[in-house]
């Protein structure tokens, strides 16, 4: 996994100065924590000194975080030893006693961390959705993409929404993001959508093809939107992928099926996958996914040798 990318790691509210969190990052260990001075910091989750995960520690007063081991105390900026119990402080410690420092940043309610500690900060989106969530889901990462793409009843679930498999629109490409709409139906007792050319609903998805982090967006017939989501699934260790989740409803949705959206979460995303209904699942949009992500992956790959 290339070291360069950002990743949206965590809620911004899970991450507090009362006590640190582990994430993953693949198969890199992180710990999250704010400082005195409400600043993110990420370092990774493991003392140099007899590796315990400095997740099981504390934070100090100072915005520093020490191991529940043995008590020894890292800056989270720059990951340097600055403190161990029974030695005056201003001992100097050797530099190969540092946990090791990752970029951080935080925006549209994500923190986000990429393993380069001296990346450039991502653009950052421009609200905070109010919903969220975050979920463990026991599905590699490229699947879970693969199964958004081919059929999303696999990965989440919409208040009173059918996902049908047809498309207005195949996926493409917009902007360096993998876009596509599917119809959808309301649910409710009618014919079952192979029988049925009445689709009042769609869901577009705007997808990174990096990082699968990917924009939603159901609207009725007349295109007016009525809830919007962004789903950030992070590969972690073991085959595991971390689905962190924002949402909005919009306040005005016409339609007594579309009011009934905001009695109760309007949507849930999935913490396990069918997996009968996934091994079943004739890959279509996802072998288009791939094959444009190789494109792009190609171009950005010229555009560096130039």
């Amino acid at each position: 996994m290339a070291r360069d990318i950002w990743w949206a790691a965590a809620l911004s509210e899970e991450v507090t100065s009362d006590k640190p969190i582990n994430v993953d990052v693949g198969d890199q260990s992180v710990v999250l924590w704010r400082d005195h001075e409400g600043i993110v910091r990420a370092l990774e989750d493991r003392c140099p000194h007899r590796r315990a995960p400095l997740s099981l520690g504390c934070v100090l007063a100072n915005g520093m975080i020490q191991c529940g081991y043995h008590g020894w105390t890292f800056d989270g900026a720059t990951g340097r030893l600055k403190d161990i119990p029974n030695l005056k402080s201003e001992t100097r410690f050797p530099p190969v006693y540092r946990a090791t420092a990752f970029a951080v940043a935080e925006s549209g309610g994500f923190v986000r961390v990429c393993l380069d500690a001296k990346a450039a900060l991502p653009a950052a989106p421009t609200e905070a959705l109010p919903l969220s969530g975050a979920v463990d889901v026991a599905l590699a990462h490229e699947h879970y993409v693969a199964a958004l793409f081919d059929d999303p009843a696999l990965v989440l679930a919409i208040r009173g929404v059918r996902f049908t498999p047809y498309l207005l629109a195949e996926l493409a490409q917009h902007g360096g993001r993998l876009t596509l709409e599917r119809s959808c139906q309301w649910a409710g007792p009618h014919w079952p959508s192979p029988f049925s050319s009445e689709f009042p609903l769609s869901l577009r998805i705007s997808t990174d093809p990096v990082t699968g982090e990917s924009n939603l967006l159901l609207r009725n017939g007349a295109l007016t939107p009525l809830l919007e989501v962004t789903l950030a699934p992070v590969p972690a260790a073991r085959g595991v992928t971390q689905v962190r989740w924002r949402a909005k409803l919009a306040p005005s949705r016409p339609g007594l099926m579309a009011k009934g959206m905001g009695m109760g979460g309007p949507v849930r995303v999935l913490p396990a996958i069918d997996g009968a209904a996934l091994r079943k699942l004739n890959p279509s949009a996802s072998i288009h996914a791939a094959a444009l992500r190789a494109e792009i992956a190609a171009a950005d790959t010229q555009a560096s040798a130039a």
